[in-house]
């Protein structure tokens, strides 16, 4: 069985391809807190795989999901 790969995907309000952020799978933000960035709308700093930071303004966000990047065969919404 291959080790999941969590990554928060974001569409952006003004279109264009998703923006992909690996996550650490020790550290995987919950279902539940993202519905909550999405609802208020603010500004959050997010930990990725690399350790980077990255500031997040979710006001000009359309959607946004957690997936996992190591699944091979990918139909939205199913696992």
């Amino acid at each position: 069985m291959t080790d999941s790969k969590p990554a928060l995907v974001l569409h952006l309000v003004s279109g264009g391809e998703p923006l992909v952020f690996t996550l650490p799978p020790d550290d995987v933000i919950a279902n539940q807190t993202l519905h909550g960035y999405m609802r208020d709308g603010g500004v959050q700093i997010i930990r990725t795989a690399d350790d980077s930071r990255v500031v997040l303004n979710f006001a000009h966000v359309a959607a946004a999901y957690l997936d996992d990047l190591q699944r091979s065969g990918k139909v939205f919404g199913l696992r």
